[in-house]
This record gives structure tokens, sequence and C-alpha cells, in this order.
């Protein structure tokens, strides 16, 4: 039986970490796992983070299961984060959520509950879109299929390209959009674009399912929330898979969540209902300790202050080395334009590398990054700033 089986292939993403971490150069870098690297190269804990679990330490008394849905005062605050306390779909209770172990996690549940009670017959994903998703939705049995988004000549949104595309999509169908920080290409819709997405969502009852990921990397905390509220204004059904690995550093406590937003009260109780049959044939009920970090900090105010602002100091950091990565490309004499780059948002930028140029990054000088080119921007340091622009003004520089 398990003898004839061959070797999967490795994770394209995670197959590099495994290769980087083998590479006995003391000067290479990894552009191409999407962890958030301090100015020393490093993933740190974040402070808030730590006093949060101090108290919890001293205060816990037993450890005993959660509910199915998790701990409701993770739901409660994870609501206020995306939506704000007194927005109508959490003062109207038409919003419910779930734990899940990760992002990826709740877009598995979002992905089985889709499957085993609504109709829709194909999920749609942004061209590109991160890797894993198609892989989600697949192994719910799911058939995906992708609607324009990247547009290459000016690494913008191919936004004609998508509204026309979605005009196609067949009533009730399910359209997966990137809430900001879009993955991988580090380009998001403007507030407009949301508004027109939003109207044509609705007009053809398709229902969006926002995977928000980074909510605090673009712009801000609430700014980087204004796509999911045009959505929930024009859109009386939505799901948002939302994850605490980025801004709180959780990656190893894998906390997450799934938000659904209905047109009823009843309406979002009666889809909880089976979202947790779905959870219970899964994981069952969801660990507690990356959920009760969040409540905790989110639920007070000293620590929700220092959380904030360290977010904000994580985006600063990324946004700095966007456009000092640029900078030092240009010192280095590289004539091709990377100046989008600095306008993206986010951990992550098509940089336009061939996989060609990628492979020889890799192989000649240690440095690594999705063969498509995508480059993890948090990989980025002052430290190794110029070894690594170095290194591609030598590669771009190379006969082909």
């Amino acid at each position: 039986m398990f003898y004839s089986l061959t070797p999967a292939p490795p994770d394209p993403i995670l197959g590099l970490t495994e290769a980087f971490k083998k590479d006995p150069n003391p000067n290479k870098i990894n552009l191409g796992v999407g962890v958030y690297k301090d100015a020393q190269g490093r993933t740190p804990v974040l402070a808030s983070v730590k006093r949060a679990e101090e108290r919890l330490l001293a205060a816990e008394q037993t450890k005993n299961y959660l509910p199915i849905e998790g701990d409701p005062a993770f739901g409660d605050a994870t609501q206020a984060l995306l939506f704000g306390k007194d927005h109508g779909v959490v003062r109207d209770r038409r919003a419910v959520t779930v734990q899940a172990p990760g992002g990826t996690g709740a877009l598995r549940v979002a992905a089985d509950f889709i499957a085993s009670t609504l109709e829709a017959k194909t999920v749609w994903l942004s061209d590109p879109t991160w890797p894993n998703h198609p892989n989600v939705f697949q192994a719910a049995k799911l058939k995906t299929a992708t609607y324009p988004y990247f547009d290459k000549p000016t690494n913008g949104v191919d936004f004609d390209g998508m509204m026309a595309a979605l005009h196609q999509i067949p009533v009730g169908d399910v359209v997966v959009l990137h809430g900001c920080c879009h993955n991988p290409t580090g380009v998001d819709l403007t507030p407009a674009q949301w508004e027109v997405v939003a109207e044509e969502l609705a007009r053809r009852n398709l229902l969006p399912l926002v995977d928000f990921a980074y909510q605090g990397f673009a712009d801000g905390l609430q700014e980087d929330a204004r796509g999911l509220h045009i959505l929930a204004r024009h859109c009386p059904d939505l799901l948002i898979a939302s994850s605490y690995s980025k801004n709180f550093g959780l990656y190893n406590e894998r906390v997450g969540a799934l938000t659904l937003v209905a047109g009823s009260p009843a309406a979002a109780e009666t889809a909880l209902s089976h979202i947790k049959r779905v959870v219970r044939a899964n994981y069952s009920n969801p660990p507690a300790h990356g959920a009760a970090i969040v409540a905790t900090v989110l639920n007070d105010g000293e620590l929700k202050r220092l959380w904030e602002d360290e977010v904000r100091q994580m985006r600063d950091r990324i946004n700095t080395m966007r456009h000092l990565f640029v900078e030092t490309l240009q010192e280095k004499g590289v004539t091709q334009d990377f100046s989008f780059i600095a306008r993206q948002r986010g951990m992550f930028s098509f940089s336009g590398l061939t996989p060609e140029q990628v492979k020889a990054l890799r192989e000649r000088y240690s440095i690594y990054a999705v063969s498509s080119g995508r480059i993890s921007v948090a990989g980025m340091t002052e430290e190794n700033m110029d070894y690594l622009c170095s290194a591609i003004a030598a590669v771009l520089n190379s006969p082909s």
C-alpha cells in the first residue's frame, strides 16, 4: 500500500525555506516566505503579546475545551477590529465569528461550508493569487477559476479586465478578494474601485470571500478595512477569513477567524450552525492560547495602544525597506525601473525578475525568492540591502 507511493512535490514557498536553511552561505537571504523580520533579521515576539501572556499565565485556572466556535471574547474582539464596535453589522448582530487555526484554517472552514451548504459551483481567484488558495478550495472538492487582476506593463491592477470577468461570473458563485496587501503582487484596489466591485458583486448576487491576512500592514488598521466596509454596505452576505499571524506575530500559535455577515441576525445564526458542524467534523474545537492573547490585548486599552504602535512600527519598517531597495538599486546602476515597488503595500511585491534571474540569484548568491519573481520585502534589512542589490544588478547585467 504505502510502499507504492511516490514523493509529493515540495511546497513552492516552504520548500524554499528548507533549501535556505541548508545553505551554508553566511550572506544568504530568504525573500520567499511571508514572515516579518525586524532590522536584525529576527521574527520578534511583540511586547504587547508578552505582557498578555504574563497575565494569562498568572490567571489561568483550567485547560478545558473551548466551544466549537472558540472563545466568545475573541470573536467579539475580531468583529470590533474588522468593523468597529458601532458598525451596523456588529450592532445588529448580523455577524458571527468562529475561531480557526490560522487564516489558512479559516479559509478551509469557509471552503467546507461553501461546499457542503451553498449552491456555488466555482470559487474565483485573482490571477495571480496566493499559491495555496487553489489547494485549499480544491481540497474541499470545489472548482476554482481565475479572474484578471495584475497588469504587468503598469505593475498595477488590470481593473478593466477584472470587471469584465466579474460581469461574466455565474450568479451565486464565490469571488475571493484580498482585503489589503495583495499577495503576491502588493497592488491593492483603491476605495473607488472597491465601490465598483462591490456594486457588481451585489448586482450579480456573487458571494465575496475576503482573505484579510495583513490588516494594519498597508496604511493602518482602520484604513486597511475600507474595502471590507464597502463590501458590507453593498453585499448582504459576506465571508471574511482573517489572520493574526502577521499583525500579532503569532505565526506558530495559528490564530485566525472566519466571520460571516448575513442579511439578518436569524440568517447569521442559521449559517453559524452549519459552520459549527463543519468545524466539529474537522478539528472539533480550536486551541485556546493564541486567541486568549488576542482577546486580552484587544480588550485592554493600555495593551491595545501598545500593540497598535508595534503594528505601526512593523508597517513603517516594511515601507522604509521598499524605498531603500529602490534607491539602492539605482545607486548600483540598475536602469530597469523598480520604482513601482515603493508604491506597493504589504510584505510582498512582484519584482519583475524572470524565473531565470531568480534561479541565478539563488545559485550564485544564495538569495532565495519564488520563481514567479515574488519577493518578501520583510526579508530585507539595512545590513543585507547592499549585498542584495549588488547581486540583482549583477544578474540583470549578465548576458541572458
